[in-house]
């Protein structure tokens, strides 16, 4: 029953990739990124609540802030970087004024952390899909970013769940295994090579270590999530998609391909 609900919701979420990549306009791809990060960041500060108790202030400042970063870099594409440097200074500053108002001081920097922390982790990552979405055929860049990604994400649970014996970090994640972890790297590789066909414009080096970039940053990023949900003591960020977890749980490796796939790339294309 659950590999059924994981399969119905993997096959919603890429047909509304596909659709939202190749087949609407550019602008609807802004929209529906700030749409996954409303949601990954509804789920990040949920998680943070077992702990610390967001006030709810903070939390519809977080998710407002983390939804508007995709339209900065839409509306700012030649100039984002100093928008998104002045958003992050004023969000910072209103964070301040926020805690000014209230009665007590209990958590305020912790409060105040978290909150640009969460910001800059899944609203700032995630928004460099945008940036790629705009390269120069960057519709066919974030298809191939989306593909490494999940093809490593894909093999490490086949591997690890039938060849993994040596655990890669238990404390962290004790279901991960080092084999698994291999495994995953080499689909990526594998898939990189494979979707050369489509990205005829890249040289083969390129392609090769955009491949090994990913695979080793898919990784990391699954990592990092794993040690958050750890920290809190949860299996998935929240039930949002039956079979998968939560939104973060989907898109936790890509928070942490798309700045390094973005960077390198641009060195790429503009060298």
């Amino acid at each position: 029953m659950n590999i059924a609900r994981r399969s119905l919701t993997s096959i919603i979420l890429i047909l509304i990739t596909i659709i939202t990549i190749f087949l609407l306009p550019i602008w609807t791809f802004s929209i529906v990124s700030s749409i996954f990060i409303g949601i990954g960041l509804y789920e990040f500060f949920k998680l943070n609540s077992k702990t610390v108790v967001f006030p709810r202030s903070f939390i519809y400042l977080g998710m407002f802030s983390g939804i508007l970063l995709p339209y900065i870099t839409y509306s700012y594409k030649p100039a984002g970087g100093i928008w998104e440097a002045l958003f992050f200074i004023l969000v910072l500053i209103v964070l301040f004024l926020i805690q000014f108002t209230r009665k007590e001081n209990q958590n305020a920097v912790t409060l105040i952390a978290l909150t640009l922390f969460g910001i800059f982790y899944v609203g700032w990552f995630f928004t460099f899909l945008v940036k790629i979405r705009f390269l120069e055929n960057g519709h066919k860049l974030v298809a191939y970013l989306l593909l490494v990604t999940k093809a490593g994400d894909i093999g490490a649970y086949l591997v690890g769940s039938k060849f993994g014996k040596h655990p890669l970090i238990p404390r962290i994640s004790p279901k991960k295994s080092v084999e698994g972890a291999l495994g995953g790297f080499l689909f990526s590789i594998l898939f990189a090579l494979i979707s050369r066909s489509f990205l005829s414009w890249l040289s083969f080096s390129v392609i090769l270590i955009s491949g090994i970039l990913i695979g080793i940053f898919a990784q990391l990023g699954d990592l990092a999530e794993s040690l958050v949900k750890r920290d809190y003591r949860v299996k998935d960020s929240s039930p949002f998609l039956p079979g998968l977890g939560g939104m973060l749980d989907v898109i936790d490796s890509i928070l942490f391909t798309a700045p390094i796939f973005y960077i390198y790339i641009t060195i790429v294309m503009f060298r």
